[in-house]
């Protein structure tokens, strides 16, 4: 099957927002937030003014969105420069091992890349997916064990 990667346009909201309940699916959720209002928060996310994030999508033969890759932009990394995080890579059960993560990989790269003063891309696994943390392995890529991941819900009191 042929894929096409390219950056989401605002055409695309709808889709990834079903998009983004078939990742809460594939990592265990059973509660999902309404339609539209999920709907809603991928358009100010991805294209409100300010964006607070960007995305490349992985669109198939019919046209349907079958993949993902959010990132941001964070500052500062190493000294006064910045990093791209790639917060969520997804690609559809069906199109796994066919090398379109990989793609998607590498051309996140080549935006970090081609960013002035972006001097690293980063990014986390959960501790408990293996298959993710082989498929990072497999392209060359060793974890890095400095740093422990701390999250609290936003509006959660504090003792």
């Amino acid at each position: 099957m042929s894929t096409t990667i390219r950056p989401a346009d605002k055409g695309d909201t709808v889709a990834l927002a079903a998009l983004i309940e078939e990742i809460e699916r594939f990592y265990g959720s059973t509660e999902f937030q309404p339609f539209e209002e999920r709907q809603a928060q991928v358009e100010e996310a991805l294209f409100g003014s300010p964006p607070l994030a960007s995305a490349l999508v992985v669109e198939d033969e019919a046209g349907d969105l079958v993949g993902l890759a959010a990132y941001s932009f964070l500052w500062p990394a190493a000294g006064s420069t910045h990093s791209l995080f790639l917060k969520e890579l997804y690609v559809r059960d069906t199109l796994r091992r066919q090398g379109i993560g990989a793609q998607l990989m590498a051309e996140l790269r080549n935006i970090a890349t081609a960013r002035p003063g972006c001097s690293r891309m980063e990014w986390m696994t959960d501790r408990d997916n293996p298959n993710a943390q082989a498929f990072y392995r497999l392209l060359g890529f060793e974890q890095d064990n400095g740093k422990i991941v701390y999250r609290v819900n936003a509006g959660a009191a504090t003792e």
